[in-house]
Formats: C-alpha cells, sequence, structure tokens
C-alpha cells in the first residue's frame, strides 16, 4: 500500500461485541491496516480503565468515542430523532477525521449487524462498508430466515412465536425451539420485542448494503451452516493472542498465578460472561454446588452479578481450594493446564474461546443464542453436557454436583474437545479455511 488503507471498526456497545470487534483490530493493524475504533463515551472510558499498565498500544489502532445512542433505548420508543443524531454523531466523527488525516482517509468501515444503521452511514457516505456478525453460523442462518417465519404464521410481526415447535434448517444442525430463538429473552415479552426491532427486523437490509459480511466462526467447526450463508466470509475464531482484548472491567492476573499452583486437569472454571445475573437463591445454590464438589475452582464473579451475599462462611470454607475474581484474563485461564471443565453460559466468544482450548463445557444458557449454543456444544460437537433446572427454574447444587461429576469422568467427551480443539485451530493457521479467507478479505479492502 502506498497509503496506509484506515479502517473504521464500530461495535455495538456490550461486551460481548467490542470484544471479537477489539480482536479483528489487531489482526487488521498487523496487516497494516490503520484502524480507528468507535465506541461509547461510557463504554470507551471502562476501556481505558481496563487496559493493563504494562500494556503497549498498537501504534495503527485508534480508540476513539462518540456520544451515546449507539444502542436501543431499553424503555422509550423509536424516535426519529435518535436516529437522526446516531447518524449524524458517526457522519461528523468521519468527517472531522477525514480532514485531519486527508493523507490517510476512512477507507472501509466495518460494523456490528447489531449497529447496522452505521452501514447506511458509510453507503450514503460513499465508504465501502462490511458487516461483522459477533455470533454463529447457525443463529445468524436462522436470522436471515425470519421474515419466512413471519409468513408461516410461527412467529408474529414482533418476533413473538405463534406456535409451539421445532424449526429445523438442516438435518446437520440442531432444530430450534420457538422459545429459545435467537431474540428470546425468558420472562420479558416487552424486552423481546426490544432486541427483535433493534436487532432482527433490519438485519436483512444491512446485509445487502454492506460490500462484505464477516461472521467470527469457522467452515471447519459449521460446515452446515456456512453452506446456508454463502456470501458470509468466516474468519473465525478470533483471538486475542497477547494483545488487548477490549475488556470493560480490569482483569485480575492474579488468578493465573494461583492456577500454576494447582493439579493438572483439576479446576473448575466459571464464568458467565458480562449481562447474567442471578437472584440469591440461585446463587446460593451455585455456591453450595461447588462447595459439595470438592474440587478446585476459579469463579468469575462480577459486581453486577448478583445482589446477593455469599452464603454465611462459604469463603472461609473454601478458601483454600477457590479463587474468586471480578474478571479474569479468559482465554489464558482456559488454555492452563490446570483446568479441568468450563462451567458457561455459552456465549458465542466463550463458546469458540472453551472449543479453541479444548476445555469440556457444564452450559448454562441465560438467553438469546446461548440456548442454541447449548445444543450444537452437546448434541453436534458432543464436548459438553447441560444443567437442567428443576420444576421451579432452579438449577440445584446436587445438579450442579452431579453434572460435573459426570463431565469430567466422560472420557469420550474429553478426546472429542481435544479434536474440536484441533480443527478450531487448523482453520486459523496457515491453509485453513478462515486463514485464508481473511486474507483474501484483507486484500480486497485494500483495493478501495
Amino acid at each position: 500500500m502506498d497509503r496506509k488503507a484506515h479502517v473504521m471498526i464500530i461495535p455495538y456497545p456490550s461486551q460481548g461485541h467490542v470484544g471479537p470487534l477489539m480482536k479483528l483490530a489487531y489482526n487488521l493493524a498487523d496487516e497494516g491496516f490503520k484502524v480507528t475504533f468507535v465506541n461509547t463515551e461510557s463504554i470507551h472510558t471502562k476501556i481505558m480503565s481496563a487496559i493493563p499498565q504494562e500494556f503497549e498500544e498498537h501504534s495503527l489502532i485508534s480508540l476513539v468515542s462518540v456520544p451515546e445512542g449507539l444502542e436501543f433505548n431499553r424503555h422509550g420508543k423509536d424516535r426519529f430523532e435518535e436516529v437522526a443524531e446516531r447518524f449524524d454523531h458517526l457522519k461528523n466523527l468521519i468527517e472531522k477525521i477525514n480532514r485531519l488525516e486527508n493523507d490517510e482517509p476512512i477507507t472501509h468501515v466495518i460494523a456490528d449487524i447489531s449497529v447496522g444503521w452505521a452501514l447506511q452511514v458509510s453507503k450514503k457516505m460513499g465508504i465501502k462498508s462490511t458487516a461483522f456478525v459477533p455470533y454463529g453460523s447457525a443463529n445468524f442462518a436462522l436470522v436471515l430466515q425470519f421474515p419466512k417465519l413471519i409468513e408461516a404464521g410461527i412467529m408474529d410481526v414482533n418476533g413473538i412465536p405463534l406456535k409451539d415447535e421445532f424449526i429445523s434448517l438442516s438435518k446437520e444442525i440442531p432444530a430450534w425451539n420457538t422459545n429459545e430463538l435467537v431474540w428470546s429473552f425468558h420472562g420479558d415479552q416487552e424486552l423481546q420485542k426490544l432486541i427483535f426491532r433493534h436487532f432482527i427486523r433490519e438485519t436483512v437490509e444491512y446485509v445487502k448494503i454492506s460490500d462484505f459480511l464477516l461472521v467470527n466462526s469457522a467452515c471447519e467447526l459449521e460446515q452446515s451452516a456456512c453452506d446456508l450463508i454463502p456470501n458470509a466470509i468466516p474468519i473465525g475464531p478470533l483471538h486475542a493472542s497477547n494483545h488487548f482484548a477490549g475488556n470493560l472491567w480490569p482483569e485480575d492476573s492474579t488468578c493465573l498465578t494461583w492456577l500454576d499452583r494447582q493439579p493438572n486437569g483439576s479446576v473448575i472454571y466459571l464464568a458467565f460472561g458480562s449481562t447474567v445475573v442471578y437472584n440469591k437463591q440461585q446463587f446460593n445454590e451455585l455456591a453450595f454446588g461447588l462447595e459439595i464438589t470438592g474440587q478446585p475452582f476459579l469463579w468469575v464473579v462480577r459486581s453486577d452479578f448478583t445482589e446477593a451475599e455469599f452464603p454465611d462462611g462459604f469463603l472461609e470454607r473454601t478458601a483454600n481450594s477457590g479463587k474468586i475474581v471480578k474478571w479474569a484474563p479468559q482465554e489464558k485461564v482456559l488454555a492452563h493446564t490446570s483446568i479441568s471443565c468450563f462451567v458457561s453460559h455459552c456465549g458465542w466468544n466463550s463458546t469458540m474461546e472453551g472449543l479453541s482450548m479444548g476445555v469440556p463445557f457444564l452450559c448454562w444458557p441465560y438467553c438469546a443464542d446461548q440456548f442454541h449454543n447449548k445444543d450444537t456444544i452437546c448434541k453436534n460437537w458432543k464436548v459438553g453436557v447441560g444443567l437442567v433446572p428443576d420444576e421451579n427454574g432452579i438449577v440445584t447444587r446436587d445438579e450442579i454436583k452431579g453434572k460435573i461429576e459426570q463431565l469430567v469422568s466422560d472420557k469420550d467427551i474429553k478426546v472429542n474437545s481435544l479434536k474440536l480443539k484441533k480443527m478450531a485451530r487448523k482453520s486459523i493457521s496457515e491453509g485453513g479455511s478462515s486463514f485464508k479467507n481473511f486474507l483474501s478479505f484483507v486484500e480486497q479492502i485494500k483495493k478501495f
């Protein structure tokens, strides 16, 4: 390149969306691209606070912010002026950057499909664009089918199921229960409608107006799903490697030295992403379930994970066997030889990270795509088992203990986990499908 191509990356403002696009940003910078990474002011502040002191910034990546408004309004109605403000904020930022850096203006925009309106801004400004899908190919294939689901009377125009049945797109892909779709949010139908309206309904149009479509997955892992969306470019699993992973909370790296002191294959690792919240009863059952296993554990408990306190005496009784942190360097944790299994909410990023490290899963989905991810983990890949709530919707301590014991003693699951690890690693290694897809994508966007 005579001059550096300049890519602007715009994630949806939450951990599960910022993380994979930050990894992509570093991959592009390593290929010589200049990258401007755009967050809302609140997310930008969290990221800057979470960056380790010893971290060396990449000279080609700039982190910038725009006023709040990238996210949907949870409590309000759609307002044309809000959408107009979003357009204006982004348009003004691009124009400002292009004035200041007229030798290296923005040549390409990569936007999370959840903020697809940014692709509309890009198109109006004559800038080529890429839509980025932060979840799996199978779930995205289902999203693209939503007009047909409405037409068939399976759901209404707000994404609410009208029939209790299963939806199948392929014999090789687990079917979806209509109550466990990508936009499902149990117990809050209004929120489910908002999710459908803001994240799903415009997706087909966003795909049409973008020049490229990237997915954080691999053909080696989801071949049948990839076949359903032939215009998609799988480039995953994306890894942070030694780069900053785009965390919104500071990582507690003391857990790594703690893991060094534990026997190989002994530690239960528990992490539930950035949005899962448990009530007091469920939190207590989880704590007691861990305690009665008698196994070492590393448990990530965010400050907003629960309003409950730890059960009386729990911290004292488990002081020698457990380690609790607010946020962990997850890829490094999962790669550690002391890890036995991963108790996970099955968010797509966690799924890709656990799979890439060959760690068996104990699946505990919470909402959205996590239910289908669990089915893929347990039924297709056969690298995990699922927790089953009781009649009151609570996963009991005995269920937790029993499933952990079942998981860690299942030799077939361990063999499958190592097999899938090789497949995931192969996809991003030289000659792998994602490796070749990424290099091809890089060469194409260099031309603009």
